[in-house]
């Protein structure tokens, strides 16, 4: 069992980073072409998921310009909703 745990997590770990590499959006991958990144991940072991997410991975951005989560209202409490009927 000590020899087969690595191999299982090094598995684990590069069919995880090819599933965030795909449903990455390809405008928010970072220093390299989306698809040069799966060729990375999935052809170079170790190295290839740990750079994905060390470098690859795009950043997370505030949903709100001020950093904040804006609360969403039902549209009949949303002045910006009623301006526009």
């Amino acid at each position: 069992m000590g020899r087969v745990l690595p191999i299982i997590v090094l598995i684990a770990l590069t069919v995880y980073c090819t599933v965030e590499v795909a449903q990455a959006r390809t405008l928010d991958v970072r220093y390299m072409p989306k698809w040069l990144w799966a060729v990375v991940v999935i052809g170079i072991p170790l190295v290839g998921p740990l750079a994905w997410l060390l470098f690859g991975r795009p950043l997370s951005r505030p949903q709100h310009p001020s950093g904040a989560a804006r609360p969403t209202a039902p549209p009949d409490d949303d002045p910006d909703f009623l301006r526009r009927l």
